[in-house]
């Protein structure tokens, strides 16, 4: 059953569990309806998922902290698709959204897809510009059905039957992630080979069409999660540090920072207590104030 979240008579957040058929690839369907008096603005942390908004009304601005090259300087949709990046960015918007997020794990939007996620990676793009999906019609469709459980049951129809006509990600691929996740990104990428039968680059090759990053960039995220877990959870830098793989709190340091554009400390004096986040068990966002 959908859970409803309520947080006032113009925000709405209703989650649901997809269908079985689509997990443990699709981890969440997230319903949204906010209708806020000014505008408003959210750091987006990097994250080891993938996401499929699909934008009823109004648009999103999205600005990259630090924008690589060649990279657009803002974007603006109703409707994006984003692989995993490396860079927080800042989503912006006027006061108004409504629609549905689906996060996923990124193999998962590989077979949903059916393109290789590098192309995703680093970016945003409008879903409707990926060919075969529908996305567009799919949008429509939700936007015109009353109700948030309806909703639901028509994009685990829609996306279970993408599903059947993707591609299969790599056992191999699915292996590679899996340790990395257990690790925390701590696990040095040399060891993934040896246990895979393949060489590195063929590693890097498939990991990087199936899942977007390098296996290298990809566990750097994953490092950088587990540092901000334990950052909101009160634990000493110089701890926090040594468990999330960093060499020192330096080190630590520079990497939040590069990454997200604010000290730790920073961050966790603009953090709410009561923070909310997009999936349990991540650190997703941060809300600006001012």
């Amino acid at each position: 059953m959908p859970y409803r979240s309520v947080l006032s008579p113009a925000h709405e957040v209703v989650q649901a569990p997809p269908h079985p058929g689509l997990r443990p690839g699709v981890l969440l369907y997230r319903g949204f309806r906010m209708h806020a008096d000014r505008p408003r603005r959210r750091l987006e942390l990097p994250v080891g998922f993938a996401t499929l908004l699909l934008g009823f009304d109004h648009q999103l601005t999205v600005v990259p902290v630090e924008p690589g090259p060649g990279a657009a300087a803002a974007q603006t949709f109703t409707s994006l698709l984003a692989g995993m990046r490396t860079k927080a960015a800042i989503g912006e918007h006027r006061g108004g959204l409504h629609g549905i997020e689906v996060v996923m794990r990124p193999w998962a939007a590989y077979t949903l897809f059916g393109i290789a996620m590098h192309e995703l990676a680093e970016r945003l793009v409008d879903p409707s510009d990926v060919p075969g999906t529908g996305t567009r019609a799919l949008t429509e469709r939700l936007a015109e059905t009353p109700d948030w459980p309806t909703r639901f049951t028509l994009l685990d129809t829609t996306l279970l039957r993408w599903q059947k006509s993707g591609p299969d990600p790599a056992p191999r691929v699915l292996r590679a992630w899996d340790l990395l996740v257990g690790s925390a990104g701590t696990r040095p990428i040399g060891t993934l080979t040896g246990e895979l039968g393949w060489s590195e680059r063929q590693l890097e090759r498939r990991f990087r069409e199936q899942m977007g990053l390098t296996p290298k960039a990809a566990a750097r995220v994953l490092r950088l999660q587990h540092a901000m877990r334990l950052l909101i959870a009160g634990r000493p830098p110089a701890e926090i540090a040594s468990r999330a793989g960093f060499y020192d709190q330096s080190h630590l340091n520079r990497e939040i920072r590069g990454t997200i554009g604010m000290t730790p400390r920073g961050f966790l004096t603009a953090r709410a207590p009561t923070e909310p986040t997009r999936l349990n068990g991540a650190v997703t966002s941060l809300m600006l104030r001012g």
